[in-house]
C-alpha cells in the first residue's frame, strides 16, 4: 500500500530528473569547409574548375549526423539580389556528397570541419531555423547579396555564437567563406574546440587558411 503512494511522487520526481538530464545535454554543430581551389595549369584540362576558383569553396553546417545543411543558388544567377524572384534553395547532402559538390573527388578536396558545442537549446533552435528555411528560402542567392558563408554566419548568429547582424549588413562583412572560416578558427584555438583538417590533392592551388 505505502510503495502504492509513493509511485506517482516516484514518478514525478524521474520526469523532472529526465527533463534536467535533456536541457544539460550536450550536443555539437559542425563547419564544414571546402576550401577554395583551382587547377595548376598543367593539370587545367583534367581538373575541374571550380565556381568561384580560390576564392570560391562551399560551407555547410551539420547537426544531425552525416547531415550538412547549406545554401545553395537554383536557377539562373543572379548580379544583384531579387527579394521577390528568390534563385536560391537550402539543401542537405551527406559528408561526401558535400565536398564531392564541385566534381573533385572528396578525398582530394582540402577542407576543415570545426566541431563547436552548443546547448540543447540553441541544437533545437538550429533545427527550428534549418527546417523553416528548407521549406521556404528566406532569401535570393547572388553576387551582391547572400552566399553561403554569409548564409551560415546568419543561421549561426541567430542561435549566439556569432553577433547577430542584419541579412545586409551579414551579406557585406561575409562576402565569400574564407571569412567566416577564419573567424570560426580563431574561436576554435581560444576555446579549444575540435578541428578536422584535410590536405588537398597536389594538383590544385588551393587557399591557404
Amino acid at each position: 500500500m505505502a510503495m502504492k503512494l509513493w509511485t506517482p511522487f516516484l514518478l514525478f520526481f524521474l520526469l523532472l530528473y529526465t527533463t534536467d538530464l535533456l536541457a544539460g545535454e550536450q550536443h555539437y554543430l559542425s563547419a564544414h569547409f571546402l576550401y577554395g581551389s583551382k587547377p595548376l595549369k598543367k593539370y587545367r584540362h583534367t581538373e575541374h574548375q571550380w565556381f568561384g576558383g580560390l576564392m570560391g569553396g562551399h560551407v555547410g553546417i551539420e547537426g544531425d549526423s552525416d547531415h550538412i545543411v547549406s545554401f545553395m543558388p537554383e536557377g539562373s544567377f543572379h548580379v544583384l539580389a531579387k527579394k521577390n524572384d528568390r534563385h536560391s534553395r537550402w539543401a542537405t547532402h551527406d559528408t561526401r556528397a558535400f565536398y564531392g559538390l564541385f566534381g573533385t573527388s572528396p578525398d582530394s578536396v582540402k577542407y576543415a570541419i570545426i566541431r563547436i558545442p552548443v546547448s540543447n537549446a540553441q541544437y533545437q533552435h538550429f533545427k527550428e531555423i534549418t527546417t523553416r528555411y528548407q521549406d521556404s528560402t528566406p532569401y535570393d542567392y547572388a553576387f551582391i547579396g547572400m552566399r553561403c558563408g554569409a548564409a551560415a554566419t546568419d543561421i549561426l548568429g541567430q542561435l549566439g555564437i556569432l553577433p547577430d547582424y542584419s541579412v545586409q549588413k551579414t551579406s557585406v562583412k561575409v562576402c565569400y567563406p574564407a571569412i567566416l572560416r577564419r573567424r570560426l578558427l580563431k574561436m576554435a584555438r581560444a576555446n579549444h574546440w575540435t578541428v578536422t583538417t584535410q590536405k588537398g590533392a597536389v594538383r590544385r592551388k588551393w587557399e591557404k587558411h
